[in-house]
This record gives C-alpha cells, sequence and structure tokens, in this order.
C-alpha cells in the first residue's frame, strides 16, 4: 500500500489544451488491462526531454530521442507489459513501427512520433497487438483522459500519480499537468521510468529544455527506491502555447520563473509519488544532507544512506540501529571528512553530537520516530554551506516478493 498517497481525483486535474489522450486495452502482455496510450499534440506544439544515462536504454529511448530531434512531435504512444530492451536492431525496428502504425493512423510522419515502452526487459515488442489496440486508442482520445492515463501506464504501481497546477503568467492562467509511472527499479539517474508533463504555456524550445533539465535534477534525480537505474527512463514536458499568455523568451524573466516553479512542483509532486508507492514500502523517508562543502557530496552522502540496504529494513522493523546510518555516512566517498563534526537527527531527536551518540539521545525516542509513515533523517556535516536532499523509502519483504515474481 502506497504511503500517504491517494488515487488522483479526475475532476481536479487540468486538461491542457493541444493535448488529447486516449487509452485501450491491447493485451500487450496480460488481459484485461489498460495498457496503451496515444497521447496526441497539437501542431506547434514544442516538446523537450531527458532520457536514461543506463548504456543500455531500451529501443524506444533510442528512436525516441532521435526523433525529438527532428521537430515538429505530433504524438507520444506508451505501452506497459514490455520494456523493449534489450532487444537489439529487432527491437529498434520494433519501436520504429509502432510509430510508423501512429503515423498512419494520424496523417503525420513516424519521425513526428515518441515511442515509450516499460516492462519486462529482453522480450520481443508484440507490435501486432499494439498495432490492433491503436485505433481504440484514436477513437478514445480527449482532454479530459489524464486519470485514465495515469493508470494506462503503470505497472507494478498500486496507485496512478498524476497532478495539477494552475499559474497566472502575466495575467494569463497557464495549467500544468503531468502523469508519471514507477514503483521499483528506481533511481532515475535523470528522470523517472516514465513521466509526461503537459502544458499550454507558449515556451521558447530552449527554455524548455532548460525548464526540463531543471525540473528533472531537482526532483526525479532526487528520489531512489532501490538504486537500479532502469533502461527505459524517459521525462518528456510539452508546451503547447494555447494558452493564450504570450512567449516566454529570457531566462532572467519573472514569467520563466513562475514557470519554471509550476513545472518543478508537478515533477516534484510526481517525482515524490514514486517512492511513497515504492515497491512494498510502509514509510517514506526525507533524507536532508546539509552542511556540505558542494551539493555533490552532499548527494553522495544521502544516496549512501537512502541505498544501504542495512537501513532501508531498520527503518522497516522501526529498529533504531541507527549505527548503520553513521556507517553510509562514512563510506559515501568523502575522503577527506572529519567525522568529529558530522551531526545526526531523525526528526526532532538529535541521535548524535560531533561523531558520536549525544548523551540525551534515548532509544524510545528514536524508535517513537522511526514508527512513523513519515520521518526525516537530517545530517548536518559542518564543512560547508551546501545542501541536498533525497526522497527514499524502507526494504520490506514485500519488495523481495514483488520482484521475485514480477514475471510470472
Amino acid at each position: 500500500m502506497a504511503v500517504n498517497l491517494a488515487a488522483p481525483d479526475p475532476s481536479a486535474l487540468l486538461p491542457i489544451k493541444g493535448v488529447r489522450l486516449g487509452i485501450t486495452e491491447a493485451s500487450v502482455r496480460k488481459a484485461n488491462r489498460k495498457d496503451l496510450l496515444l497521447i496526441t499534440l497539437a501542431a506547434g506544439t514544442r516538446v523537450a526531454g531527458v532520457f536514461t544515462r543506463n548504456r543500455f536504454c531500451a529501443a524506444p529511448v533510442t528512436v525516441a530521442r532521435a526523433n525529438l530531434q527532428t521537430g515538429g512531435i505530433r504524438a507520444l504512444v506508451v505501452n506497459t507489459g514490455c520494456a523493449n530492451a534489450g532487444t537489439g536492431d529487432d527491437g529498434i525496428a520494433r519501436a520504429r513501427q509502432t510509430c510508423a502504425e501512429v503515423a498512419r493512423l494520424l496523417g503525420c510522419v513516424p519521425e513526428q512520433v515518441l515511442p515509450f515502452s516499460t516492462g519486462v526487459i529482453m522480450e520481443p515488442l508484440p507490435v501486432e497487438r499494439i498495432a490492433a489496440g491503436l485505433p481504440r486508442c484514436v477513437a478514445a482520445l480527449g482532454e479530459k483522459n489524464w486519470a485514465d492515463a495515469a493508470t494506462a501506464i503503470m505497472t507494478t504501481d498500486t496507485v496512478a500519480k498524476a497532478f495539477s497546477r494552475r499559474v497566472d503568467i502575466g495575467g494569463h492562467s497557464i495549467s500544468v499537468t503531468g502523469i508519471a509511472k514507477g514503483s521499483g527499479m528506481i533511481r532515475p539517474n535523470m528522470a523517472t521510468m516514465l513521466g509526461f508533463i503537459a502544458t499550454d504555456a507558449l515556451v521558447d524550445q530552449k527554455l524548455l529544455q532548460q525548464a526540463t533539465t531543471y525540473a528533472a535534477e531537482r526532483t526525479f534525480n532526487c528520489v531512489t527506491v532501490d538504486g537500479d537505474t532502469s533502461t527505459n527512463d524517459a521525462l518528456i514536458v510539452v508546451a503547447t502555447g494555447q494558452g493564450g499568455a504570450p512567449e516566454i523568451t529570457k531566462s532572467d524573466s519573472a514569467e520563466f520563473k513562475l514557470f519554471l516553479d509550476a513545472v518543478t512542483e508537478v515533477a516534484a509532486a510526481l517525482a515524490q509519488a514514486l517512492v511513497r508507492d515504492g515497491e512494498g514500502a510502509t514509510k517514506f523517508i526525507t533524507i536532508q544532507i546539509g552542511g556540505g562543502i558542494n551539493e555533490t557530496e552532499c548527494r553522495k552522502v544521502g544516496y549512501a544512506i537512502a541505498h544501504s540496504p542495512l537501513v532501508k529494513t531498520a527503518f522497516f522493523a522501526s529498529d533504531p540501529n541507527l549505527g548503520r546510518i553513521l556507517a553510509a555516512i562514512g563510506y559515501a566517498g568523502i575522503d577527506d571528512l572529519d567525522v568529529a563534526k558530522v551531526d545526526l537527527y531523525l526528526d526532532e531527536v538529535m541521535v548524535a553530537k560531533s561523531g558520536g551518540r549525544t548523551q540525551s539521545y534515548r532509544e524510545e525516542d528514536g524508535q517513537r520516530v522511526m514508527k512513523q509513515a513519515e520521518i526525516t533523517v537530517r545530517v548536518e556535516l559542518n564543512r560547508g554551506a551546501s545542501t541536498a536532499t533525497v526522497w527514499t523509502c524502507d526494504l520490506s519483504h514485500d519488495y523481495v516478493s514483488i520482484n521475485a515474481d514480477y514475471r510470472s
């Protein structure tokens, strides 16, 4: 069960003028589930994206990255059940065939379609099932289908993930709506397993890419469930320009700052939802690292704590075996770290001062915090002014069960 995360209210999701979504059951891997999503974009829509840094990137990532460079994108197509990764040249051909099928139905060229897949790795993409389902997606296209779209891209997710925000820019109301999927194999190293954000703002193409990279770095690149970077990660941001506001053309303008904040806010909500719905998660953990020389070393410490199986299982058990956190700080890779300056807190409870257990700490205080569904771990390195935040979850019996049975 997801940690303090409810399914999205369809009525709270803002339609984006120029974006239509169609969903169907294509039986890509399993029958009787929504598993195919088509998103169409109005002419003139600008599209930006970031993709996985996993060298074994999936075929759709390769094709989408190439097609994105051509511009004039008119559609996104997403399937679950099969990742089309580790499939060689045949996988590339099948991803391109999917784009061709979409293009044929929409009257555009294949290079104007971006394909995305998620699911089991090293299995051939059943293009014939996708091709058979696409006409139903076209027939179902509508501006208000965001909640169904969020459901259609789920794999091991237990809750659909979708959020909207509205912001006033220059006297014009601008909408931003996003969906994402991801529950396991989450340490994005660029974005999320799959994330799509749309806005009706009119934004310069270079600034849109800048905003996408900025948002990913400060949200999706700050979460981890299990430390595994997926082969299929992709975050796409589209701006239709149909909201009526003037074009945002300057990076130092107040308008761009407002737009950037709105996109980042939606991305942050989606990114944290991935962790709240982490496979088998029972606790949502915020790790705050302060007092670093730079943000990079703060993140090293944050991820060392977040990735430690010993730390994560202790949180699952509500066992304040907090020496494990100190150990993770110590092996994070800061060679000149002075551990005698390190302080550690669980929420408001000071656990360690100047590198050792503080005299005021009582185990019952630590256990009280550890039993909560939401916990903050705060580490002060006391060697600089930089900070970083990482969001993670605990590691439970269910995580092992889910991944042991993933293909069955």
